[in-house]
């Protein structure tokens, strides 16, 4: 089954670019139906229109509440044929409008092992705190900062003189790593939830 998958994203797109690579390579069976952005200067728009994805630029000052901009965003991503949704780089909190419109398979990848160091600057969290690793996590999304049900995590070592750049950059390629892998299991409807729990039946 391809995977009809929406993206919603803030900034460079990396993480779309890799799922775009993924797919082409045939590691994931997905079809983007659309990339929709809150910030018009997004470089994910970009990288969807030179892909021929459709790519909208959808302005938060034009909608009153978060809970508005949702239902719009939602409208017509859904309208696109998506199945499910991937946030990548969305920096925005998002609320039950858009949840629940894709209920189960909204996906966020984060640059830390949650449950630690959520929100922003995750990176600079973790060397603040002194800690010997971080890495990633691809999970499920709710209503919590960064605190849905964890799909798949990779374990990066933090180094001796390591800075937030520097650690974000080791980071972020096994992001682009763990995302197609975790959305091929979805796509692959290996995927289930029990409570906080998720297992991954095996490959048929």
């Amino acid at each position: 089954m391809t995977l009809q998958l929406a993206v919603m994203a803030s900034g460079r797109g990396s993480n779309l670019q890799a799922v775009i690579e993924a797919i082409d390579a045939g590691r994931l069976d997905a079809h983007v139906v659309m990339v929709l952005a809150n910030k018009a200067d997004a470089y994910a728009l970009t990288r969807a229109k030179e892909r021929g994805i459709p790519a909208v630029f959808l302005d938060p000052k034009a909608y009153g509440t978060r809970e508005d901009y949702d239902r719009a965003a939602a409208a017509q991503l859904r309208q696109a044929g998506a199945e499910a949704l991937l946030l990548a780089g969305y920096m925005r909190i998002v609320t039950a409008s858009l949840i629940n419109a894709f209920a189960g398979r909204v996906l966020n990848i984060h640059p830390s092992l949650l449950p630690s160091f959520p929100g922003l600057h995750a990176q600079r969290q973790a060397l603040d705190y002194g800690v010997r690793y971080s890495g990633c996590t691809v999970h499920f999304v709710d209503e919590g900062l960064d605190s849905g049900p964890i799909i798949c995590q990779a374990v990066v070592p933090v180094e001796p003189g390591d800075t937030e750049a520097t650690l974000a950059a080791r980071i972020l390629t096994e992001e682009h790593r763990i995302l197609p892998e975790a959305l091929q299991l979805i796509a692959q409807g290996r995927v289930t939830v029990t409570g906080r729990r998720v297992e991954i039946q095996p490959a048929q």
